[in-house]
């Protein structure tokens, strides 16, 4: 993960469905088109539809990667 530069993280663990969602696309909103986020989620639904969602949105999902009992999301914004 060394070679993506990560612009902003945002700490879900222990978000509920669908709130984690909103929190990520408001957080994207908030940021310019090309900047990376990186997402924590926990297992299971989160990682899943969080990481369907912001895809149907248009992001780009760089890497979805298991750490620790958590998971990283890191998306770069598309526009």
């Amino acid at each position: 993960m060394s070679d993506i530069k990560i612009d902003q993280i945002l700490d879900l663990k222990g978000v509920p469905c669908p709130m984690n969602f909103v929190k990520t696309k408001l957080k994207l909103e908030s940021m310019q088109a090309g900047k990376i986020l990186e997402v924590l989620l926990d297992d299971g639904e989160p990682i899943k539809n969080v990481t369907a969602s912001t895809k149907e949105e248009g992001h780009e999902i760089l890497k979805v990667e298991e750490k620790n009992g958590y998971w990283n999301l890191i998306v770069r914004k598309s526009r």
